[in-house]
Parts: C-alpha cells; structure tokens; sequence
C-alpha cells in the first residue's frame, strides 16, 4: 500500500515503534511476573483495585477503531456520526451493573461462555461461541489493520511491516503474563492516551477557526451539518446498539468483571465510560476540519491520524504516534487474551479434555493466542475493505445477543429456546438489512428481533430459573 504524505520520516517512525515495542514487552513482562497459576494469567488473581479496572476497562475501549473510525464517521455522516460512535460510552455505562451482578452470581465464573452454558444450556452456549469468537476475531483483524495504516500514514512505514510487529509485540507479552501483563500495561497506556487527547484537543483548538470551519462546511458539504441527515440519525442507534452489544457479550469484558475485586466492578466501569466519552468526540471533530485546512484525504479510514499530524506538525506527530500506538496495543491485547481464555476454556477445557492439568492449560493459551495472532496477521496482509466494513459486518451478531443477556442475568422465566431463536433470527435477519439496506441498520434489526424473540419465550413460559446454578461454573 503506498503511503500519503507522511508527517513523521520513516526514520523517526522506525525509532518510535522500536522503542514503543521495547517498552511494552518490558512492561508486560515486569507484571506478567505476577501471573501465577491460571487465575493469575486469565483474570490477574480476582483482585483488580479501581484504578487498574477503571483504566483497563477504559484504554481497552479506546480502540483503532476510537481513534480512526471515529474520524471516519465524521467525514462521512457529519456531525450525527461523529456523535453517533461516542454511543458506545453507553456500552460501558449499562455494564457497570451488569458487572456487578456477574460477581455476585457467578464468584468463580472465567468467561462469558459459562454463563450461557449454564443458564441456557449447551445448544445456546455453542451458537453464542460461534458469535463471540468471531466477533473477536473480526475486531482483531480491524485493529490489525488499523496498526498497518497507522503506521504507514504518519510515517511511510510500510503496512504490512507496521501491522506485523504491532501484533508481535502484543502476542509476546500477552503469552508471558496473560491479564495481570494486559492490565498493568493498559494502565499506562491509559495515561499516555489521555495526556496525548488533551494536548491534540488543545492545539485543534488553537489552530482553527470555528466560524471558519462551520461556513466552510455549510458551502463545500452541507449534508455533514444537516441534523436530518436520515442515514445518519439511523447510524446512531445502529451504533449504540452494536456498542452495547459489543461490550455486553465480549469476554473482554466479562474477564474484568470476574477480575474486578468484589465491589469494585459497577464503579470502575461507570468511571471508564467517563473517561472514555469524550474521547470519539475530538478524534471525530478533527475529520470536519479537513476542508478549512485543505487537507486531502484519499482514504476516509486515515482521516484522524493525517489530520491530527497536519495540526500538530513534525513534533507533535510523535505524540499522536503514541497515542495511537497506545489505543492500538491496548485492545489487541485484551482481544488476544480473553479470546484465548474463551476458546481454552469453553471448548478445549468443557468440550474436549475436561481433566486437563494446569500446566496443560496454560500451554494451550499460549498456543492459542500465538495461533490468533498468526490467523489474523494472514487475514490483515490484503488489507480487505475499510475498517468500518470490516468491524460492522459483526454488528447484527453481537446485537443479537443484548437482551438475551440482560434477561439471562435478570429474568428467571428467559428460556433457552428464547435465547436460541433470538441469537440466531438476528443474526440473520440483521446480516440481510447489512447487505441489503445498509451497515447502519444491521445491528438496529438485530437487536430489535432479538428483544421481540426474547420476550415472546419468557412471557409464555411458567418456571423460574435457580440463580444458584450458576454459582459452580
């Protein structure tokens, strides 16, 4: 892939990611040190402060996809996209006491995939994997992608060469400390995030004029600031709901609550969605000043590192450098240990050896997320579609799973076969509005059959399910 006008030489670019890389595989090694036994490497021993969850939970959000889809969403759906994509702040706000509930009902629970074999049985659990790790999946490859173009765009670096070390890097000190190496790092992560957000939102600031950039958009493209832009509102609760469903079903997310200390859980994802808001909401802002600082953007998915550059310059480009590489790292990892954590579990560990050592079991992480890695570094080297294709087409999917979800936590008359059907008629009804209708209304229709499914099975159903079930996990 040839790059555009980079910001950064390749020189400087090499000696950023060759430190950064140094530096993250340091750390993570440094915690990872911590990882004894396998709840030290899947859930850092049950015992994560606030801090740590608070940071984790938020830098682990603020994915490529925060950081350059955001962007996207502006230049392409205006002021509504940029608003829509900072929706999936809700994600984590309804979470929080969703997370506490898990704790509580489930204290020695290790995955998502537990709770689903538990309460709705092994059919349901078995659909829901499918879901889950291909949404995993999906989301890797989008941040895989990301981390190529990241590189390319703000320092020629080439794409494949800036894709592969990133995942590199991330598989090495994931494998050596599991969660304890994922949260210590994304804590730092999380500092040098919010640090770098303050100082590009500052100089976009300074940099611009508001009136300016609101004439330029009212001549050249119109339809960004027009509030009945109908693609656009829809994008919205497309997004809300693919955020929430994202979030509600991902194992990244259900290993913090089991890793969480006891109470702890509902604070710390409430303080991380705080944190997290604004955020979309100045990467996407940036996108809309492009026109007023005549910045040519030939690919709608490196609008928010080429603009952030432009603004900045040559020194400030090193920050945003960081910051991105930061966003990057910071998800890929949580994405490679919770996904492995899930497929060692639910399938090695429940379906195929069921008396399977410790030592066994932590070998088999370690083949696992080294063999994720490699899998989604040869999807990556093509680089297919944009990164708003790439992760939307799970959108339906995870969509799907919300209210089964919430119900199952909530609602002892939620059915399995409510479940099922409700998980499966989204997900595929959802994928026909995708292609059909558009990737803004997937997860709409998703979700929406998914509740309407859900509710049907309950509401005729007369047995109450015993939540002490789900305590033996």
């Amino acid at each position: 892939m040839d790059h555009q006008s980079e910001i950064l030489s390749p020189e400087v670019g090499w000696i950023l990611l060759g430190l950064l890389s140094l530096l993250w595989i340091g750390l993570g090694f440094y915690w990872g040190k911590k990882a004894k036994g396998m709840d030290g490497f899947m859930l850092a021993g049950r015992n994560v402060g606030l801090a740590f969850g608070t940071a984790t939970a938020m830098a682990t959000w603020v994915t490529s996809n925060t950081t350059m889809l955001a962007p996207q969403f502006a230049l392409e759906l205006g002021i509504w996209g940029m608003l829509a994509y900072s929706t999936a702040a809700v994600g984590l706000f309804l979470f929080a006491p969703l997370a506490k509930r898990i704790k509580q009902i489930m204290p020695t629970g290790y995955t998502s995939g537990d709770f689903i074999r538990l309460r709705y049985g092994s059919k349901a659990w078995y659909l829901f994997l499918i879901i889950s790790i291909f949404y995993g999946f999906t989301w890797l490859i989008s941040m895989g992608m990301a981390g190529g173009i990241l590189m390319n765009a703000l320092a020629g670096i080439p794409y494949t060469l800036g894709m592969t070390i990133i995942l590199f890097v991330c598989i090495v000190y994931t494998v050596f400390g599991g969660l304890y190496a994922v949260i210590g790092t994304d804590f730092i992560q999380s500092l040098i995030i919010m640090i770098g957000i303050v100082v590009v939102g500052g100089a976009v600031l300074y940099s611009i004029d508001l009136d300016q950039v609101y004439n330029d958009l009212s001549t050249d493209k119109p339809m960004l600031i027009d509030m009945l832009l109908p693609a656009s509102i829809m994008a919205i609760f497309n997004n809300l709901l693919f955020g929430i469903g994202e979030v509600f079903h991902s194992n990244v997310w259900w290993s913090r609550a089991f890793a969480i200390r006891e109470g702890i859980g509902q604070k710390a994802f409430t303080l991380a969605g705080f944190f997290w808001l604004p955020v979309p909401i100045a990467a996407g802002f940036i996108a809309l000043t492009s026109g007023t600082l005549g910045v040519n953007i030939t690919s709608p998915d490196m609008v928010g590192p080429l603009m952030a550059g432009n603004i900045l310059g040559k020194s400030g480009s090193i920050i945003v450098f960081i910051v991105f590489f930061c966003s990057l790292a910071s998800s890929i990892d949580s994405l490679l240990a919770a996904t492995s954590d899930l497929i060692v579990e639910d399938i090695y560990k429940r379906m195929i050896n069921p008396k399977v050592g410790e030592k066994t079991l932590r070998r088999a992480s370690v083949i696992i997320i080294v063999g994720l890695g490699l899998l989604a570094w040869m999807v990556c080297l093509p680089r297919i579609g944009t990164l708003a294709s790439v992760l939307f087409f799970a959108g339906p999917l995870v969509a799907s799973t919300i209210y089964p979800i919430v119900t199952g936590l909530f609602w002892p008359k939620a059915t399995a076969k409510g479940a099922i059907w409700a998980m499966l008629g989204g997900s595929v009804i959802g994928l026909i509005a995708y292609f059909f209708l558009g990737w803004y209304t997937g997860s709409l229709i998703g979700a929406a059959v998914s509740i309407i499914v859900t509710t049907v099975f309950a509401r005729m159903n007369d047995t109450q399910f015993d939540w002490n079930q789900l305590k033996d996990a």
